[in-house]
């Protein structure tokens, strides 16, 4: 069922209303002429109604398509005080939930824990971009490249930004495959072991 915002109460059949005593268009565009609310304000109606693993994903697909940094989302969060999911929905854009957005990522977390190796930062912005996990310590930066979030050549070359970056920082860097940490994930191990065991 749809969803519209109004400023008044209205009824309208097979459409969910919901009334807003703010400003409607300080948070809304256009698509298609059509006004709809903009993908940061988007985020923080969700924001009450998703969990963490979910809400998560959503900012992730945010960043990755509309490219909408943490401040965008914060600026929202600042004209809705006490809203329902806003201390969640800043652990996740601060990268201070460590949550998983992907199988493969779930995967490899547990292979990680499993190993008795320490835990990486995961999903954090580091030189203005999301990395899936980072290792600041060891200065070991790791992308795990799965074929759904990664076929779109927007997406290739996002990936190799990240790559640069890494090295500029001086990070050890290492991409992951499905094969590497589903199907043969001895090697990846001993990679992993041989950087991490090295003194921070």
């Amino acid at each position: 069922m749809p969803e519209v915002l109004t400023a008044t109460e209205r009824r309208i059949r097979g459409v969910a209303t919901q009334r807003c005593r703010t400003r409607l268009s300080d948070d809304a565009t256009r698509w298609r002429r059509v006004p709809i609310t903009t993908v940061q304000r988007t985020l923080v109606d969700l924001a009450s109604v998703l969990d963490e693993g979910e809400l998560a994903r959503a900012v992730h697909e945010a960043d990755a398509r509309h490219h909408v940094p943490p401040e965008q989302i914060e600026a929202v969060l600042a004209r809705r005080h006490n809203w329902p999911g806003a201390h969640k929905l800043r652990r996740i854009i601060w990268g201070e939930a460590p949550v998983a957005l992907s199988r493969l990522e779930s995967r490899f977390f547990a292979l990680v824990r499993n190993a008795a190796l320490p835990l990486p930062e995961t999903n954090r912005r580091v030189d203005g971009r999301y990395v899936d996990c980072r290792w600041p310590g060891h200065r070991l930066t790791v992308e795990l490249d799965s074929y759904r979030y990664h076929r779109s050549r927007h997406m290739w070359e996002q990936d190799h930004e990240r790559e640069r970056e890494a090295r500029v920082r001086d990070d050890e860097f290492r991409r992951y495959t499905w094969r590497d940490v589903v199907e043969e994930p001895e090697p990846m191990l001993a990679d992993l072991r041989k950087l991490l065991d090295r003194p921070p």
